[in-house]
């Protein structure tokens, strides 16, 4: 399993079994993150997908804070664009600094999303960039993607070729904005894929999936788990929870950020600890 450089220097294949990366949509969101993961004493992601780029109208000044936070951190912590669909962006990502980008050509047929993909991964890897990327769709991302779609071993390995990407989101089970986690892996097919695939596997949609799978998934061959919508479950909870009728609203976002760390801290404790009978 080949592990870029950013991710090998904090034991990720080694000591380290999977990272994960969360979704930050405020800074407080990205305070809560690293508050967790310095909790747990674990390297993470801070991911900024592009919808949150377009919810601050740029990628730099939500980067900045991300970067700010970063480098005060007592843990390593790096900067991740998610589902990015813009080809500038991925490249404005790099020249700002951030460690890894997936780009997301999912949508596109295949021929398409291979030369795309393939365009994104050079370029990218000019700017130092770790490039993800998607086959197989997953579903539940605007209805853009069809749940029950499996990612085949064989066209993954061939895709990655192909591309020359560094990581591959692949869909096997999971379903993005999932407000339960009953969500179930296949994950036998995980571990073929794992077998016929020669970079580090991710997991989107890991939110639905509940404790014990997250580590099966792990312990069959998932190297970076995503999270975003169990954030913000636990976020907006809290802020309702304390908001009330108060005007200031900074006792309301602090419980949401202690919130947001206490579920960080939790879940970098899951995938930090897989169980490999349950394979």
């Amino acid at each position: 399993m080949l592990i870029p450089p950013a991710l090998a220097a904090v034991g990720l294949g080694a000591s380290l079994p999977s990272i994960a990366a969360f979704n930050v949509i405020s800074l407080e969101y990205a305070e809560g993150i690293v508050d967790g993961a310095e909790r747990a004493g674990r390297p993470v992601l801070l991911s900024i997908s592009h919808n949150a780029v377009r919810f601050h109208g740029a990628l730099s000044p939500i980067a900045a804070a991300c970067r700010a936070l970063a480098d005060a951190a007592s843990v390593p912590v790096m900067l991740h664009l998610d589902h990015c669909e813009s080809e500038e962006l991925v490249l404005e990502a790099g020249d700002l600094g951030f460690a890894s980008a997936m780009y997301d050509a999912s949508t596109l047929a295949y021929d398409d999303n291979v030369a795309a993909t393939a365009r994104v991964a050079t370029r990218g890897h000019e700017r130092g960039l770790w490039i993800e990327a998607e086959l197989g769709e997953i579903g539940g991302k605007d209805g853009a993607h069809a749940p029950g779609v499996r990612t085949d071993p064989a066209e993954a390995a061939a895709f990655v070729a192909a591309t020359g990407v560094d990581a591959l989101a692949v869909a096997v089970g999971s379903s993005h904005a999932m407000t339960t986690r009953d969500a179930e892996l296949d994950i036998e097919l995980i571990a073929r894929l794992s077998d016929a695939v020669p970079v580090p596997l991710v997991l989107h949609g890991s939110s639905g999936v509940g404790d014990t799978g997250i580590r099966a998934a792990v312990a069959a061959g998932i190297r970076k788990v995503n999270v975003g919508t169990q954030l913000s479950i636990a976020y907006t909870g809290a802020l309702r929870a304390e908001l009330g009728d108060r005007v200031d609203p900074r006792r309301a976002l602090t419980a949401a950020r202690e919130a947001v760390a206490t579920e960080v801290a939790h879940l970098l404790d899951v995938i930090s600890n897989p169980s490999p009978d349950l394979r």
